[in-house]
């Protein structure tokens, strides 16, 4: 973008230079360039470490050939961006200066109004700190206000006239006073709140799986299995929130474009990806440590769980039909966790039943993502390898799925559960199949109206009848195995 000469009118007003990581655009374009390579080609971490060695301009430019970062679906800072709107409607001149790399900053810079030039990075050059207020400094040797939001722009604020500063901790907005007038402060929200949000413990009712074969052996009265139990269930807690960050990390673009994902934190940029990345280790190994207390079967367990999820992440959603195999095949292995934790003798019974059960709640989960798509005018859902066409195969997979469960449940009543001594009345057994197909049939009733939002597993911890249907069947077991007559 070529520079233009600024009007009489804004010869004595300071041009405002941008930032653009963490200021107009609520991300870090380094880490998604390499988020994005790396989704593609995990392969390859040892080449972004080579590239790094020869400096970080060197690792920008390569990057920035190598991926093709969706810059449109980027989300950027509203606030920021009206305040530059006012700004320049006024005859401000604006322009931007990044540490990202010059096509990419480019790429970013043609989104925004009124932008006269972008200063960045190139592949010799990291146009950071020290490096960049030198050169804003030739730039415009009349002054300049700056905007930013990191420590490393306090170089640059030691030589504007003036800060716009943008959602930054207090430490840096205290720094930046003592060097410079403040023109404007965009304030910082906590960012407790979207980290618990995108760690998602709400989801960790799933993971009260683990529980199912201490209540099934009968080991109620064993405290030790008990505590490794909870042990287990803590560790696999952590572990499923590490990897719901890295998937969330994996699927940044894709979420951006959906509905309501874009909602997400690391999606939608209220938690930076940075802390991202540097939580998922940390998350990660409490969980490893919480599941060898549990006991070295447990530990196996889980780190199969991460691996299979890893797998999820990196390829297998895209494949139709496989990845409701693997999401079936997480729970399942939730399952063998407990049974792990507890000391007790797999059931195959309880791990094929699993299998089609959640089986058939990773379809409704499916279903709910390609009729989003079909309401939408869309044809594909991306990031998976379904198209709109398949919804009639993804309804008839899933009820299916869902009605063997219940097949295998009467199958093992009959065949299994009265040769079991801690029964004390098994006939209560009876009335669990039933609440069962009455569950399942409103989940799909739910997805074929509509009215399934995303996950159903979600939906069911909401749902007052799926919440009653629930007890149904924890009372018939429960009555079932303390002999009520």
């Amino acid at each position: 973008m070529k520079d233009k000469m600024p009007s009489e009118q804004t010869k004595e007003v300071l041009p405002l230079v941008l930032d653009l990581d963490g200021t107009v655009v609520r991300s870090d374009m380094l880490l998604e360039a390499m988020l994005v390579f790396l989704k593609k080609r995990p392969w390859d971490i040892f080449l972004i470490i080579w590239w790094m060695l020869k400096g970080r301009a060197f690792l920008k430019h390569k990057l920035a050939n190598e991926t093709d970062i969706d810059i449109l679906s980027l989300p950027l800072n509203q606030a920021l961006l009206s305040y530059v709107a006012e700004q320049g409607e006024r005859g401000r001149p604006i322009y931007v200066a990044t540490a990202a790399n010059i096509s990419v900053a480019k790429q970013v810079a043609a989104r925004l109004p009124n932008i006269r030039e972008v200063i960045a990075s190139d592949d010799q050059t990291n146009l950071k700190g020290p490096q960049k207020a030198r050169v804003l400094q030739e730039r415009f040797p009349q002054g300049f206000a700056y905007a930013g939001d990191a420590m490393a722009d306090l170089c640059v604020w030691k030589v504007a006239k003036a800060a716009v500063v943008v959602e930054a901790p207090r430490q840096v907005v205290s720094a930046a006073q003592k060097h410079t007038t403040i023109e404007k402060i965009l304030p910082r929200h906590s960012l407790w709140k979207p980290f618990i949000k995108a760690i998602r413990p709400h989801q960790w009712a799933k993971n009260g799986l683990v529980f199912v074969p201490l209540f099934l052996a009968g080991r109620l009265g064993d405290a030790q299995a008990i505590m490794a139990t909870i042990l287990a269930f803590w560790g696999i807690n952590l572990v499923a929130s590490a990897t719901y960050l890295v998937n969330d990390l994996l699927d940044l673009s894709d979420d951006r474009r959906h509905w309501s994902k874009n909602k997400r934190p690391l999606a939608s940029g209220d938690l930076p990806i940075r802390i991202g990345i540097l939580s998922v280790p940390v998350i990660l190994l409490l969980g490893l440590a919480l599941s060898l207390l549990a006991g070295k079967s447990a530990l196996l367990i889980v780190i199969a769980y991460i691996a299979a999820t890893l797998a999820y992440s990196f390829g297998l959603k895209r494949y139709p039909i496989i990845d409701g195999f693997t999401l079936a095949s997480l729970f399942t292995l939730r399952l063998g966790l407990g049974i792990a934790a507890a000391g007790t003798v797999a059931s195959p019974w309880l791990l094929v039943f699993s299998m089609f059960l959640f089986g058939s709640l990773s379809f409704a989960k499916r279903h709910t993502e390609v009729s989003g798509v079909l309401l939408r005018g869309g044809d594909e859902v991306r990031g998976r390898g379904y198209q709109t066409l398949d919804l009639p195969l993804i309804l008839a997979n899933g009820v299916a799925t869902g009605i063997c469960a219940v097949l295998i449940l009467v199958l093992y009543i009959i065949d299994d559960a009265f040769t079991q001594t801690f029964y004390g009345d098994i006939t209560w057994l009876w009335g669990f199949p039933i609440f069962l197909f009455l569950f399942i049939s409103r989940i799909w009733l739910m997805c074929q109206r509509g009215l399934m939002k995303d996950d159903p597993v979600a939906f069911a911890i909401r749902d007052r009848m799926s919440l009653a249907l629930g007890g149904g069947m924890v009372t018939c077991f429960v009555a079932a195995w303390i002999g009520i007559t």
